[in-house]
């Protein structure tokens, strides 16, 4: 049994050498003369206003979460689209339940004020 494994165990040290050898060979290799702007932040080539660990509004996190959970509808959407025929009207009914609910959420965030950027 062990025999069936050595190959595995091979990739693996040759994987991790070789990405050790090539992190070791870059730093020897590789010209490092730091200057102040070479340390500075880079922001789309334009110079910091501010520093860059200032904390970001909750409405942005909440707009994320939001997008996340409407991702997951598309994906379970094309599961359902693929079988459509094979589910018959129990999987229509059982989608409209999903989607309903789904809108009743989305109705929810919109009129609480979720998607105002103000």
């Amino acid at each position: 049994m062990s025999k069936a494994y050595l190959a595995v165990l091979i990739i693996m040290v040759v994987s991790v050498a070789t990405a050790v050898i090539i992190v070791a060979l870059s730093h020897f290799v590789s010209p490092f003369r730091p200057t102040p702007a070479k340390s500075a932040a880079y922001e789309s080539g334009m110079t910091p206003l501010t520093d860059a660990r200032e904390r970001f509004s909750v409405k942005f996190y909440l707009v994320a979460i939001l997008f996340i959970v409407f991702d997951i509808e598309t994906i379970f959407l094309i599961p359902w689209g693929v079988q459509f025929r094979a589910l018959g009207l129990f999987g229509f009914v059982e989608m409209l339940v999903f989607m309903g609910v789904l809108l009743v959420g989305f109705v929810y965030i919109w009129k609480k004020g979720a998607l105002q950027w103000d």
